[in-house]
């Protein structure tokens, strides 16, 4: 019964090599696609910042930005350690003795 939950080394490959091949061109594209729209989004937001006449407005914007700047550096250091996740996974994987 364990022997067939077991699988081969070729089965294996077959289910992570198209995985790893997805995540190896989705990550570099994601982290353009987050860098463009964050920067797009933060120079709105400190347009916003600068035009804000009343002091409340002004303290509201200057929130949102240290907020969308904060989250944009979290998605980039999280898509960064995907990548580098993905070449030591991919490193164990290549290793690893059945």
């Amino acid at each position: 019964m364990l022997t067939q939950l077991l699988m081969t080394s070729a089965e294996m490959t077959k289910i992570i090599n198209p995985i790893l091949e997805v995540c190896k061109i989705l990550v570099p594209a994601l982290l353009a696609v987050v860098g463009a729209v964050g920067a797009i989004y933060c120079i709105l937001l400190g347009v916003k910042y600068a035009r804000a006449s009343e002091p409340q407005e002004h303290e509201n914007a200057k929130k949102a930005l240290q907020h969308a700047i904060v989250g944009f550096i979290l998605i980039f250091v999280l898509l960064i350690m995907l990548q580098v996740g993905i070449s030591i996974f991919t490193d164990w994987w290549q290793g690893y003795a059945y």
